[in-house]
């Protein structure tokens, strides 16, 4: 694994947004850099990322199974008590899952460690499917870098397959929804909106907003129409607490991602993953904060609230002193702590791996990287490339 420097294509920016994405740049800051590109060998790509993310999803399945079953685990998560059946029910029915992220830390010696699961909502997804695709292309038809190389990245058309097979039968409509004025999250469902019409689906968008209940407790868009299948870009813990968070289970509407995704964007997830699999090579040690073998991790850890997202309200604990902390909304539901992963120093830049999944099968990856060992919402996106 190695840090290239390279020369950014003359007209990078036309480039990119001709692809449609928008939010290269966020508030005046880079976002998009490929002023930077990590390199990796094959065999790095298939045995310590992708294999070790096929067998961390196998392993949170497991623990859906056990937590849906168990009143106890649900609690300890913070899960509201009116939405348990809500959750059982999906995983019961065998509700399909789309897509998700786990994050990961990564030398290129391995093993990968898991940091978290982004199981619900997450971001970066047109850049690692479409946007660092096409800059690989063009970097080698310009000769930014040398011929041959490749990508771990199939996430464009595992997506259109997985659309295509998320239902026995197509719906005659699915609504797509976030939050209208984040410019990222827009942009990520306009991205999956497309995929979903390449497999043959009519699509609809309406701003998590304007999402309301019609007199028989459906869900309706703006203008009245029923939403019978959802795919919101909008966190499930978020979603109970909404005015029409009652209706969620008699509402009959079908949700990407299901609801048995709360259990794994959950960062709980991971203190319960240490104890079934406590060793487990790609597992880093974490438990619930108060846990008296929490003082196994030694003066130094990171603390991390349930719901958080991007970092928010995540914290480097050394000698019971908290830095890094990211104002944030999260930590009244509680926190895990977990062991502090070696994240690489490329030159005062830290990259996460963020290894993609598509209907649980791992098929990506891109790469964030920051100033700090902690990835936020202004963290870059760097592209990479498997060495011939």
């Amino acid at each position: 694994m190695k840090r290239l420097t390279l020369r950014k294509r003359a007209d990078w920016q036309a480039q990119v947004e001709r692809l449609g994405f928008a939010f290269h740049t966020i508030d005046g800051e880079l976002y998009w850099d490929e002023g930077a590109a990590y390199s990796f060998s094959l065999k790095q790509i298939e045995e310590d990322i992708e294999a070790p993310t096929g067998e961390i999803e196998q392993m949170c399945f497991a623990f859906v199974a056990r937590a849906v079953a168990d009143d106890a685990i649900l609690t300890k998560l913070a899960i509201p008590p009116a939405h348990w059946d809500l959750i059982a029910e999906s995983w019961a029915r065998g509700d399909r899952n789309l897509y998700g992220r786990l994050d990961l830390a990564y030398d290129g010696a391995g093993p990968a460690k898991l940091l978290e699961h982004n199981a619900d909502t997450p971001t970066a997804l047109f850049e690692a499917a479409v946007v660092q695709w096409d800059w690989l292309e063009q970097a080698m038809d310009q000769t930014l870098i040398s011929p041959g190389r490749d990508q771990f990245n199939s996430l464009h058309e595992r997506l259109i397959a997985a659309c295509r097979n998320l239902w026995p039968a197509l719906p005659a409509q699915m609504h797509f929804a976030a939050m209208a004025d984040s410019v990222e999250d827009r942009g990520t469902v306009e991205y999956l909106e497309d995929c979903a019409r390449q497999a043959g689906l009519v699509t609809r968008f309406v701003p998590i907003e304007d999402i309301g209940l019609l007199t028989d407790g459906r869900f309706a868009d703006r203008d009245g129409r029923p939403i019978s299948h959802l795919f919101k870009l909008y966190p499930w813990e978020w979603m109970f607490r909404e005015r029409y968070g009652p209706n969620l289970r008699a509402s009959g509407c079908r949700f990407v991602e299901p609801p048995w995704k709360a259990l794994l964007s959950n960062k709980g997830l991971l203190a319960y993953l240490w104890e079934m699999e406590p060793g487990h090579p790609n597992l880093l040690p974490s438990f619930f904060e108060g846990d008296a073998a929490a003082a196994s991790l030694g003066p130094r850890y990171i603390r991390k609230p349930l719901y958080s997202r991007e970092g928010a309200n995540v914290s480097i604990v050394e000698n019971g002193k908290a830095r890094g902390d990211a104002a944030g909304p999260y930590g009244a539901e509680g926190f895990v702590v977990q062991e502090a992963a070696r994240i690489p120093d490329f030159g005062g830049r830290y990259p996460v791996l963020g290894s993609w999944l598509v209907a649980s099968e791992p098929c990506g990856l891109g790469i964030r990287e920051d100033a700090t060992t902690i990835t936020r919402d202004t963290s870059r996106f760097t592209p990479h490339v498997i060495e011939p």
